[in-house]
């Protein structure tokens, strides 16, 4: 860990997520106000030493709701891609250890996923089944693990000729052991980088889908939704399309920084 923070990259990024985890997990000691509570003489405030980044159209601050909507972004995110992540790594490592017809069924199936638009058949999915958070995490995870099955299959592509898992084959150890502990150790550091900008990338879609109406919904507070209402007042108010704004471009800068920086420390090519 020492020597992966000392790539700038790396170093940013974590600082900012770190960063992020540490508001979300402080969040009740953090906000200076009920992030769900109306306040009809507070609407539409401008940021001011009481209300530090201002109010919204029913006078709710907006720093508090920043700040628990902190935490729906990362719960969404690490729940969705923690989803998506185990389909990949089952999938990809069954495709690309034994081959032949199962690699080419699990193939073709990737293939018609990857045809699909992710995100509009994430919007129609959640369109069937209605939106809210549980629906939310499940979706964007059973429709985001494509990616993390190739990646996963050309490492085991890679690997399972290697010298140590041939050794390991001839004194008996049978496939699942192969897999899980042989060949999978070895693969962990693209999926380490995928997971990470599978982080940001999830953070992304949940603002989209509650700035478009079907993600979190009110009054849960959610950067997408502080959103939707600053599209609603963005000649009066700002603030309220500024901030989470912010919020959002700085997370998932965050996430794909540190990326970054792990696939630089763990590929020599690319070291300096």
């Amino acid at each position: 860990m020492r020597k992966l923070f000392q790539n700038p990259q790396a170093l940013a990024g974590g600082v900012i997520i770190f960063s992020l985890a540490l508001v979300a997990l402080l969040a009740p000691y953090l906000s200076t106000h009920d992030p769900g509570e109306p306040n009809l003489w507070a609407i539409l405030l401008p940021p001011s030493f009481h209300h530090l980044l201002g109010t919204d159209d029913l006078g709710r601050d907006v720093f508090s709701r920043m700040v628990f909507g902190s935490r729906i972004s990362l719960l969404v995110g690490l729940i969705a891609v923690g989803i998506s992540s185990l389909i990949g790594i089952v999938l990809g490592s069954i495709s690309g250890f034994y081959g032949k017809h199962i690699d080419s069924i699990i193939m073709r199936f990737v293939d018609i996923m990857l045809c699909i638009p992710t995100f509009f058949l994430i919007l129609a999915v959640i369109a069937l089944i209605g939106p809210s958070i549980f629906n939310i995490m499940v979706v964007i995870g059973v429709t985001s693990w494509m990616g993390v099955t190739r990646l996963v299959r050309a490492e085991f592509l890679s690997l399972r000729e290697r010298e140590f898992v041939l050794a390991a084959r001839a004194a008996g150890a049978r496939n699942y052991r192969l897999i899980i502990r042989h060949i999978l150790p070895h693969a962990l550091t693209p999926i380490m980088v995928a997971f990470t900008l599978g982080l940001g990338g999830a953070i992304f879609i949940e603002s989209a889908l509650s700035f478009l109406g079907i993600g979190v919904q009110p009054p849960t507070p959610s950067w997408g939704n502080i959103l939707t209402e600053g599209k609603d007042n963005i000649d009066i108010a700002w603030w309220l399309s500024v901030f989470p704004g912010l919020a959002i471009l700085i997370t998932v800068l965050g996430f794909y920084l540190l990326a970054e920086g792990i696939r630089e420390f763990s590929n020599p090519r690319l070291k300096k």
